[in-house]
């Protein structure tokens, strides 16, 4: 799989991104942890080497699976976490970074990010000045190469940016939820910061296998998924159908095509989630469906069946 930049950092990315908020089992059910070493393992041989975690994940659980499932190749593959929104002030985030750094079995992160702005789910407000010192000092000493943020706004995005380098942001982006279009792609495509975006196949909705009627299991955040509730879910099944006859003309899933319209958008790369080793390798795949302009278009089109529906708030679930 060929790599891109990611913004305008040394740091060489694949389009194509393997998240691993599953592998923290937190706030999901039914995850293995053989699973998940197995499956992590399967996208670096099927040719992702970017690999998307969090300190959040289960408490540094995430982390340490890939660590476990990477460790003997951390010189071909690039590791990117997050600090979250409770280590926001200086002295944490140094120490945030070295527990990151611990259960990743690394002495650099490629790409560390702040994973909620500050003050959010009500944690104290830190001014962003402090936090991107901390920051500096890191990519300084070389304990990280790059600096993102996620879930930022454009004009957050744009505040961070006065006191370091930003190459990348990571917001909720897939063809079914579009709030990014309006001002943060634009201001990242005039500034060089890569999107990467999460939630890529709308949690599983895009695959298809979400049919009309489907009821999740407690504990699952999908319950909470504004996409899967009400007209939303039916808008969805409706473009679905529409999707199918241009995934089938690519030899394609609906996954993939998924993937592949959104890799196809500026600056803008796919976070995708996995349980299982042959999902992984599916969601490789999407790199090699290449589409036209009049297909993408379409695609669009297609897709604003449900986004257009949808309300401003940047946050997918009703938490």
């Amino acid at each position: 799989m060929s790599k891109r930049t990611l913004g305008k950092s040394a740091v060489q990315i694949t389009p194509i991104l393997m998240g691993t908020w599953q592998a923290g089992k937190k706030m999901w059910v039914g995850i293995e942890d053989a699973d998940s070493i197995q499956t992590i393992r399967a996208a670096f041989e099927a040719g992702i080497t970017t690999i998307d975690t969090a300190e959040v994940y289960g408490d540094g659980h995430s982390e340490q699976i890939v660590a476990e499932a990477l460790a003997d190749v951390r010189e071909q593959v690039e590791y990117a976490t997050k600090v979250f929104v409770n280590h926001l002030k200086y002295q944490q985030v140094i120490e945030a970074c070295e527990r990151s750094l611990k259960n990743l079995k690394t002495d650099y992160i490629d790409l560390y990010q702040i994973h909620w702005p500050s003050g959010s789910f009500n944690n104290e407000i830190v001014p962003i000045e402090e936090t991107m010192s901390a920051l500096n000092l890191l990519k300084e000493q070389g304990k990280i190469r790059a600096i993102g943020v996620s879930n930022f706004s454009r004009d957050q995005l744009a505040e961070a940016s006065q006191y370091g380098r930003i190459d990348s942001v990571q917001p909720p982006y897939s063809l079914f939820w579009r709030q990014i279009e309006k001002d943060l792609t634009p201001y990242c495509v005039e500034n060089q910061i890569s999107i990467l975006a999460y939630s890529p196949l709308a949690q599983g909705l895009l695959t298809g296998k979400f049919p009309r009627g489907t009821k999740f299991e407690q504990g699952d955040n999908r319950a909470d998924n504004k996409l899967f509730q009400g007209e939303n879910f039916e808008r969805a099944q409706q473009a679905l159908d529409k999707l199918r006859p241009i995934a089938e003309k690519h030899n394609a899933s609906l996954a993939q095509l998924a993937l592949a319209w959104l890799i196809a958008q500026p600056q803008a790369n796919a976070i995708a989630g996995a349980r299982y080793p042959q999902q992984a390798k599916d969601n490789a795949l999407a790199a090699q469906v290449q589409l036209s302009p009049a297909e993408i278009a379409e695609i669009d089109a297609i897709g604003r069946i449900v986004s257009d529906r949808l309300d401003d708030s940047p946050v997918m679930w009703n938490w």
